[in-house]
């Protein structure tokens, strides 16, 4: 999870599961590194280095846009 995502960040990605970018689209450098390793990703999520937080459990549904994430026993959904 990011503000966004340039050319320096591309080790970064072979260690992760999901890639979620306040900025971007199906065309910017996180969505096309992220569909080079198999990664979902989703792009444009407004606000998401403030409604996402460490100890989050995080789900990614690059194929629908969709990023889930429950705290403390709930569970909110943000469609992109």
């Amino acid at each position: 999870m990011a503000v966004y995502a340039d050319p320096g960040w591309r080790p970064l990605f072979v260690t992760t599961d999901g890639v979620v970018l306040e900025t971007g689209g199906m065309l910017s450098h996180g969505a096309i590194v992220s569909r080079e390793y198999g990664i979902p990703a989703v792009t444009g999520v407004r606000h998401a280095t403030r409604q996402l937080h460490s100890g989050q459990w995080i789900t990614v549904d690059g194929k629908n846009g969709v990023v889930s994430w429950t705290w403390k026993e709930s569970t909110t959904d943000r469609k992109n």
